[in-house]
């Protein structure tokens, strides 16, 4: 029974990991042309205007700012920014937990092995959480964001009525089954108002 859970237990810790590293790639990889010298959650001000509440704009920077944020930036600051970065931020502690416990002293080879899939398993669910929230938004949908667990998929999409319809619903599946093998059974697609 204890090593059951023991098991259990690394899996998910691994599964955490291995959607950490995943994210901090795909964040990395799309900061690297635009932000290069940027830090992780530097604000830059265009035109002096920012969605942050605890940015605030002074006349001297800006003639304009009184001026509302785009639309657009108050989307992206919204739900699914939030989401990701939650996911993200777990991920990297499971990760940084599953590291150390494959480097402690008491692990042996069977442990490091386990760790080692474990990593490799959040590695893949990352991934593929990247992939298919891109393949959302590629078919024209707002916004994506998409959580892979051990045994179902939650996707949670942008709609603008709030509502998905059927056509919608399948075209979202399709994606998610083509990209990780899961019946339509496991997958869970959230709508949700911009």
């Amino acid at each position: 029974m204890k090593v059951w859970k023991r098991n259990a237990v690394v899996a998910a810790i691994v599964l955490f990991v291995c959607a950490a590293v995943y994210l901090n790639w795909s964040y990395q990889k799309d900061g690297d042309t635009a932000d290069v010298g940027k830090t992780l959650g530097q604000a830059t001000l265009v035109g002096g205007q920012s969605s942050d509440p605890l940015v605030s704009t002074t006349p001297a920077a800006s003639p304009d700012a009184t001026a509302s944020p785009a639309p657009e930036a108050q989307q992206k600051s919204g739900y699914f920014a939030s989401a990701r970065l939650n996911r993200e931020q777990a991920r990297d502690s499971a990760l940084s937990l599953l590291q150390e416990a494959a480097s402690g002293e008491n692990a042996d080879e069977a442990m490091k092995e386990e760790l080692g899939l474990a990593i490799q398993t959040l590695a893949d669910f990352t991934v593929s959480e990247a992939q298919i929230e891109n393949l959302v938004t590629a078919k024209g949908y707002a916004d994506c964001v998409a959580f892979i667990g051990d045994d179902s998929i939650s996707v949670v999409v942008a709609a603008a009525e709030g509502e998905l319809g059927e056509a919608d619903i399948a075209k979202i599946t399709e994606i998610v089954t083509g990209e990780t093998g899961y019946p339509a059974s496991q997958i869970k697609i959230i709508p949700t108002q911009e």
